[in-house]
């Protein structure tokens, strides 16, 4: 009873004892020139003297003053300044507080100067090639403009039967699979070659895997990039493929090696083709993707590949 009774006969007292002050008390935050200069003369650590006041050096060491031949004939060396932005060996995560800088900064580890010179094919379709096919493919929507209602690319049942509850929609007529949606062409997505892919796929790799290793010191040398491998998945008798076993390689080309191939085929390679028709267009799927093959003669037209035939 003593500690339930005690906060209600200490509660108007501990009120009365313990009220706030809330009178308003003035801040005084006003400055005067007086009281700065009071304060100026009255500290010791402040320096009256000024580097406008000071006199200038003498004519001759201002002549003589060189510091790169006063470094050039220290005869040792000052330290490194500690201070130096050092880029870290390793990469610690993103959480890290020391981070690398981004490979375009010429501090960091990974920079890469250049390019100081574009291929000439790129530099081609840069200034010829790209505004053609803008001026083709452009179709201009005024502002406010509204594309009209499609139907669906997915084709619905018409529930005409008990079996077309819960069922997928139909694809569409004529194919079984979708086709890619085409973005209306602007300036920021003009047609690009974006990548290359060369693959060549060895049979006699399946019995002798040296067969694949020239193989790919072939594609790496037309195409300066390094090759992956690929092995079979399953075991086939008709095709005489057995699982495990590495029989093609696939090199990847984007940005300058892709443009320094693809001139290479365009300016050596197809033109020494006897009686070549050209590629067909029905070689491509409609979506910006197109593949044609070489021949063995063929391949041994590259330069990397004809100059080792000549030796």
């Amino acid at each position: 009873m003593v500690r339930l009774e005690l906060p209600l006969r200490l509660g108007p007292h501990s009120t009365k004892c313990f009220r706030p002050n809330i009178r308003p008390k003035s801040i005084i935050s006003q400055r005067t020139a007086s009281s700065q200069a009071a304060i100026a003369e009255s500290s010791e650590d402040v320096d009256p003297s000024s580097s406008f006041t000071t006199d200038l050096p003498p004519d001759d060491i201002v002549r003589t003053f060189n510091p790169a031949e006063r470094s050039r004939t220290r005869k040792v060396q000052l330290p490194a300044s500690r201070y130096r932005f050092r880029p870290p060996k390793y990469y610690r995560g993103p959480l890290h507080p020391y981070q690398p800088p981004p490979p375009s900064d010429p501090s960091s580890r990974l920079f890469i100067p250049g390019p100081f010179t574009l291929p000439r094919l790129q530099q081609t379709y840069t200034s010829t090639l790209r505004p053609d096919l803008l001026t083709l493919s452009y179709l201009h929507l005024p502002p406010g403009y509204r594309p009209p209602p499609r139907a669906p690319r997915l084709r619905i049942w018409d529930d005409s039967s008990p079996y077309h509850k819960n069922r997928p929609a139909r694809p569409p007529r004529g194919a079984d699979v979708l086709r890619l949606l085409k973005k209306p062409a602007t300036f920021r997505n003009v047609p690009a070659v974006e990548r290359i892919t060369v693959h060549t796929m060895v049979k006699r790799a399946v019995d002798d895997s040296a067969h694949l290793h020239v193989a790919g010191m072939i594609v790496q040398a037309i195409t300066n990039v390094r090759v992956r491998t690929h092995k079979h998945k399953k075991t086939l008798q008709q095709f005489g493929t057995r699982a495990g076993r590495y029989v093609s390689v696939t090199a990847d080309l984007r940005g300058e090696d892709m443009y320094h191939f693809l001139g290479k085929v365009v300016d050596v390679v197809l033109p020494r083709i006897k009686d070549y028709q050209g590629v067909k267009g029905s070689s491509g799927d409609s979506s910006g993707n197109i593949s044609f093959g070489f021949d063995k003669e063929v391949v041994g037209s590259f330069p990397e590949i004809e100059v080792n035939y000549d030796s």
